[in-house]
């Protein structure tokens, strides 16, 4: 039996419980938006403007509640788009019915942006209709059609932005510089898309450079360049040490461009990562003037790579990085004579008026007295004192001591005869490859079978391989010899007119000296804690007994000799405390 249904007509001028309030016509707002603020982009924003503005002052059940329009704003972020926002705050405050906007992608271009504000005015009673597509979200069937066509538009940018990354990558390939990150020491032309040298900062980074090669940590030139009244790129009168290790690591100093050291994860977040591998990085070489030479940058890469391997391979583990800090003085100067361990500082005593620092072996400190069973601490004023006399030494007669030391090295490094084997070396590896070539032929013209070919090729290989190993080694050692007439020129010049030390001077001690071994073994085999050997960045070596620089220390009932005495573990001996400055020096900066 069929059921019989009066339908009772909505009157659609009763009061809206949500609102508490009778809608007669319905405040209608339009929101508009470009993508770039270029001249065409912002003729099309007036023409929108206009356009909803005639749409909604032509209908007669519709009243006007404002154009909201955002111009050269991203669109994929509508928290960057404050005329956006202001809207709907305004819906929110209930100044607004609807919404019109041309399509979704006009709208939000993430679908999470999407139905977040949509269902949230939904829940005012505020529609937002999208002309292309001809969705009301007011309509039943309009939130899963909403779903479906913000993907759509989502997928849009993220190919747009896919084309763009093409494009660049195209423009790398080409050897084309896309865009400049502000460095100390180039000036960038906007038009011709060049960089050029500015002289005043270029001064500022040579000597960043020098001081690095010399020895010096980031955390001592900073407070160089700082004392000089020296400007960061920016301005800044302080100076970072990352400051200085993003100057050092730049490869622009040596006139090369390297591009895409970073990349978007996607077009979204705009989140920006270290390329590490994920995608491409092109490498142009001599691209523009270099600051410093490719040999004083590759030096400085060595320096900091042995300081830091995560400063220059970010794969490695900041807590796994070898241990290499100037913080003081002697941090990673000085090296166990027994062990070729580091030394670390250690402060006695720190809270009597006896405290004393001292420097011991790290791997006795860590891993107790079985570790290293020869070693002792060593005062600081010990080293400092046995430095002075050596550099007093040398300066009264360096004349002598650097003619007799360079005619050592004459005798062992022979440039001529190094350069005539290199360059036989070189003939041979240049006949090699050509009878390689001609065996190639021989094998292709049928000559030769497949068997004799591959036998003859591996013996070529093998000779190649040969050849190139020993033209490598004489090439280390001319790098060497180079390295070493350079040490004993400036060791010349920075003696020339150098006057004797009255007391130890850090800067005339990292300028001249290599490293410092600390302990070793006398003319007859045995085991001497106290030995000090200053190594110099020449080469030439002098040893100094500890025992002839110890110092008194201050007792009740007077003067008694110092001990260098000997820790045993990691723990102190009763009743001397100890403090470890350096210990391990994890995560200290350069």
């Amino acid at each position: 039996m069929a059921v019989k249904v009066d339908v009772i007509k909505a009157n659609t001028s009763l009061t809206d419980r949500r609102r508490k309030t009778v809608i007669e016509r319905k405040r209608v707002a339009a929101y508009c938006r470009v993508s770039t603020d270029s001249e065409d982009q912002l003729h099309s924003y007036r023409s929108q403007v206009d356009y909803y503005t005639n749409m909604i002052t032509n209908e007669k059940d519709w009243m006007m509640a404002g154009v909201y329009a955002d111009e050269g704003i991203t669109g994929t972020q509508v928290t960057k788009r404050e005329q956006f926002q202001k809207m709907i705050k305004d819906c929110m405050n209930g100044q607004i019915d609807m919404v019109i906007t041309k399509s979704i992608s006009r709208f939000a271009r993430n679908t999470l942006d999407t139905l977040k504000y949509v269902r949230q005015l939904k829940e005012k009673n505020i529609a937002v209709y999208f002309e292309d597509e001809k969705i009301n979200t007011l309509s039943m069937d309009g939130e899963l059609l909403l779903v479906v066509l913000s993907s759509v538009a989502q997928q849009e940018v993220e190919n747009i932005s896919a084309n763009t990354k093409k494009g660049i990558a195209m423009k790398m390939s080409r050897g084309e510089m896309v865009g400049f990150a502000r460095a100390l020491g180039y000036n960038y032309d906007t038009e011709t898309k060049t960089i050029s040298i500015n002289e005043e900062e270029a001064k500022i980074v040579r000597f960043i450079f020098d001081e690095y090669v010399k020895g010096n940590g980031a955390r001592v030139i900073g407070h160089k360049l700082e004392e000089m009244g020296a400007l960061t790129a920016y301005g800044c009168k302080h100076w970072q040490e990352t400051t200085i290790i993003g100057i050092i690591r730049n490869e622009k100093y040596k006139g090369d461009l390297v591009q895409g050291k970073t990349f978007t994860v996607d077009p979204i977040s705009h989140r920006r990562l270290e390329n590490q591998g994920e995608v491409n990085k092109y490498v142009v070489k001599d691209h523009h003037e270099a600051i410093v030479s490719e040999e004083v940058w590759n030096k400085a890469q060595e320096i900091l790579e042995k300081r830091s391997p995560s400063h220059s391979n970010p794969l490695v583990d900041p807590q796994q990085r070898t241990k290499f800090s100037r913080k003081y003085t002697f941090s990673c100067m000085l090296q166990c004579g027994f062990c070729q361990s580091t030394l670390t500082r250690r402060t006695r005593n720190h809270q009597t008026k006896y405290k004393q620092v001292v420097w011991h072996c790290v791997a006795a400190t860590k891993g107790g007295k079985k570790k290293c069973p020869q070693c002792k601490a060593i005062p600081e004023s010990v080293i400092e004192d046995a430095f002075v006399e050596s550099f007093n030494l040398i300066t009264d007669r360096h004349k002598e001591v650097l003619e007799e030391f360079w005619e050592r090295i004459e005798e062992t490094l022979h440039s001529k005869e190094v350069d005539a084997e290199v360059q036989r070396i070189k003939n041979d590896l240049a006949f090699l490859e050509k009878k390689s070539k001609r065996l190639l032929d021989m094998r292709l013209e049928s000559k030769i079978d497949m068997n004799t070919y591959l036998a003859k090729d591996d013996e070529l290989k093998k000779e190649i391989a040969k050849k190139k190993a020993e033209l490598s080694k004489l090439q280390d050692t001319e790098k060497t010899e180079k390295e070493m007439r350079h040490h004993i020129d400036d060791m010349r010049e920075y003696l020339k007119d150098a006057q004797p030390l009255k007391k130890f001077d850090c800067q005339v001690f990292e300028s001249i000296v290599e490293k410092v071994i600390i302990g070793g073994y006398d003319e007859n085999g045995n085991a001497d804690p106290l030995k000090i050997t200053f190594v110099y960045k020449t080469g030439f070596t002098d040893d100094k007994d500890g025992r002839d620089f110890k110092h008194s220390r201050r007792h009740i009932g007077g003067p008694k000799p110092e001990k260098l005495s000997q820790e045993a573990d990691n723990e102190a001996p009763e009743k001397v405390q100890l403090n470890d400055d350096e210990a391990g020096r994890d995560g200290l900066p350069h």
